[in-house]
């Protein structure tokens, strides 16, 4: 646990070298889309019987939650290419689960505060929603899978610039088609049955149902506990490749 600690300690320093910037940065998505689509597209509208922006918080909550987790794949593959940290690891008695369990803890961590953000600018503009055990659990179920998604894919990137390439290709799509900005239940049926493949729409159903205060069933969190298990594993396992 110590060794796991150290690692994540190392990205805690890191991030507080640059913690005002990354704030901001963090401040800005949320803002720009309450507006765009909270007040620009959304003002009058309804879903489900409630305001639409009720309906768009909370998918700004699993997007956030999923983008910065994800973002730590960025820092590991600066760390990779330039500082060449990864290779003190490598000689280092740190074991494979404790460096993947501290960069995952890091993940989750930028998350938790990209979370707290749009809650503060949820509350701010009077949106009223219920922040129970569930939505936490739904939370920190989905910044761990796409922490432990992004420590594998990170080892896996040949260059710092195939490193967009993932953003591109796997989470700005599921950002957009996740449930997040509108409901899944609008597209036919066979567009919903190919977007409850992807974890974010078990992330914004389970977070959406918590936060209006509804008992959401067990499947949306089996499936995000079920992957984020197989991607911290995952992880393991191409760490483990990466250090032979």
């Amino acid at each position: 646990m110590n060794k796991c600690f150290a690692v994540y300690l190392r990205e805690l320093l890191i991030f507080r070298r640059k913690e005002i910037r990354q704030i901001l940065s963090m401040s800005v998505s949320p803002v720009l889309y309450y507006v765009a689509f909270g007040i620009g597209l959304g003002k009058g509208l309804e879903v489900g019987g409630k305001p639409y922006i009720e309906f768009l918080i909370p998918g700004l909550v699993a997007m956030s939650s999923m983008v910065y987790s994800f973002g730590i794949a960025t820092e590991i593959n600066v760390a990779r290419f330039y500082w060449k940290i990864f290779e003190e690891f490598q000689s280092s008695p740190v074991s494979n689960v404790s460096y993947v369990a501290g960069e995952v803890l890091a993940g989750m961590t930028r998350a938790l505060l990209a979370v707290f953000i749009i809650l503060a600018v949820g509350l701010l503009s009077g949106v009223k929603l219920y922040f129970g055990i569930q939505f936490w659990i739904a939370v920190i179920l989905n910044s761990f899978l796409f922490a432990s998604l992004a420590v594998g894919l990170a080892m896996l990137v040949k260059s710092h610039a195939d490193q967009s390439l993932l953003s591109s290709f796997v989470i700005t799509p599921m950002s957009f088609l996740g449930g997040t900005v509108f409901p899944v239940e609008n597209m036919p049926l066979f567009v919903q049955k190919v977007l409850y493949i992807l974890p974010l729409t078990h992330a914004s159903h389970a977070i959406r149902g918590a936060s209006h205060g509804e008992t959401v069933g067990y499947q949306p969190f089996a499936v995000l506990a079920v992957l984020g298990l197989l991607c911290f594993i995952m992880a393991v396992r191409v760490v483990v490749k990466a250090r032979d």
